[in-house]
């Protein structure tokens, strides 16, 4: 069995709380949707101990294993919708870059 590389105390709480939210409606979805742990294991390219991670909401666990999950039941835009344009486009402000040896230079 792989180390276990996150631990439960080292994630915090609204992370963990929301893998565990995530988890559950995996496999809430999975059971719905009448497909067993084996079959979705199969269709995610996953062992089933990694799908049952997942649906344990383990902080372990990859992302994209969650993303996956999500995909594959056709839940993702409902769990991880795409990120507002505003958060990955350029807002048009440049840093400021300043020269040194001026006389503005109060540091040290």
């Amino acid at each position: 069995m792989p180390k276990k590389l996150t631990s439960d105390e080292a994630v915090p709480t609204l992370l963990h709380e929301r893998l565990i939210l995530w988890g559950q409606s995996i496999r809430a979805q999975r059971l719905s949707q009448r497909i067993t742990s084996p079959e979705l294991a199969r269709r995610m390219n996953v062992s089933r101990a990694t799908l049952q991670r997942l649906e344990r909401g383990d902080p372990g666990a990859s992302a994209t294993g969650y993303l996956r999950a999500f995909f594959v039941l056709g839940i993702l835009d409902d769990l991880a919708p795409p990120p507002s344009a505003t958060l990955w486009t350029d807002p048009g402000v440049r840093r400021v870059v300043h020269r040194r040896g001026t006389a503005d230079d109060d540091d040290f």
